[in-house]
């Protein structure tokens, strides 16, 4: 089975340098989180990751739409190009 782009992300991020920085958390939740052993870096880092993938994929479709609304037109006026072979 293929490695899906995220899976092959995902593998990479464990090899990925790391870098301090400060973030900002509500008092609450980080008290809550240290109390319960959560590891703030890697949660942080781990959804991060998952907004940063779901935005390029919200820009790689507004980028694309046009293309992909044309293809789509070309598919229902010619059909695929292998569809008189088809089996099934």
């Amino acid at each position: 089975m293929l490695e899906s782009i995220s899976e092959r992300r995902a593998r990479s991020s464990s090899q990925s340098p790391r870098r301090a920085t400060n973030l900002s958390l509500s008092a609450d939740v980080l008290e809550a989180a240290k109390a319960l052993n959560i590891n703030i870096s890697q949660t942080c880092d781990a959804h991060l990751r998952k907004a940063v993938n779901k935005e390029l994929a919200r820009r790689w479709r507004e980028e694309y739409a046009d293309f992909v609304a044309a293809y789509n037109e070309v598919l229902v006026a010619e059909g695929l190009l292998l569809d008189e072979w088809k089996t099934f």
